[in-house]
């Protein structure tokens, strides 16, 4: 494994730089007086990356840290009991059950959760892929399942103090084709209690749309 790492880390660096080295086929070629300037003038607080810091960013860009181990802990099987509504003026609806199993994929970089069982009396089945992107500092989520042809992405950070992670991306709506604002909040209430809560708008104002209680097994 350590030789793949590092095989990988050398891999990126030939890449990278051979990405942005010119081709000269042995003959020298002389660059025209604009290249020249252009690539000369530097702004004074621009430090070039050496080869060692780049492989280091590589490196922990790619491996898993404290955020994967705490998304492990949600690892394992619950119970799902979940509601939704299309509008504000209705309630929400009676809750439909669902075997839910989550677990760490790919070395412990993403967490695959699995949804099957009953939604408004129809079979239901879903799959979420859930990551924690280490370059961009925020947990990115990604959903299908068999009540639609699309796919759904959307990011979000963690807030410590409630331990919930919010959710932001949109939805399309099949009737008019249009994009609207989606939220989700997925609250861990405890280690055998969580709460996801999603978020429509409709003329403008937002309202819960979604709610699925998640009671581990």
């Amino acid at each position: 494994m350590k030789k793949l790492n590092f095989l990988l880390s050398a891999a990126s660096l030939i890449v990278l730089t051979g990405c942005n080295s010119p081709k000269t086929d042995g003959a020298h070629v002389e660059e025209p007086s604009h290249t020249k300037d252009s690539v000369t003038t530097a702004k004074p607080d621009e430090v070039p990356m050496d080869s060692a810091a780049m492989a280091k960013a590589w490196n922990e860009n790619r491996m898993p840290g404290e955020m994967h181990k705490w998304m492990a802990t949600a690892n394992g099987k619950w119970t799902a009991e979940m509601s939704f509504r299309m509008s504000p003026d209705e309630p929400l609806s009676p809750p439909s059950k669902a075997d839910v199993e989550t677990r760490m994929i790919m070395e412990g970089r993403y967490q695959e959760t699995t949804y099957k069982g009953k939604m408004m009396g129809m079979d239901f089945e879903g799959k979420e892929i859930m990551a924690y992107d280490n370059a961009k500092k925020k947990f990115i989520s990604t959903f299908i399942d068999n009540t639609t042809t699309g796919l759904m992405y959307m990011e979000g950070t963690y807030d410590e103090a409630s331990n919930t992670i919010n959710f932001t991306g949109d939805i399309t709506d099949p009737a008019t084709g249009k994009k609207m604002d989606y939220r989700q909040e997925l609250k861990f209430i405890d280690d055998k209690n969580q709460l996801l809560s999603a978020y429509d708008k409709k003329d403008g104002k937002e309202f819960k749309s979604m709610e699925i209680k998640l009671t581990r097994k």
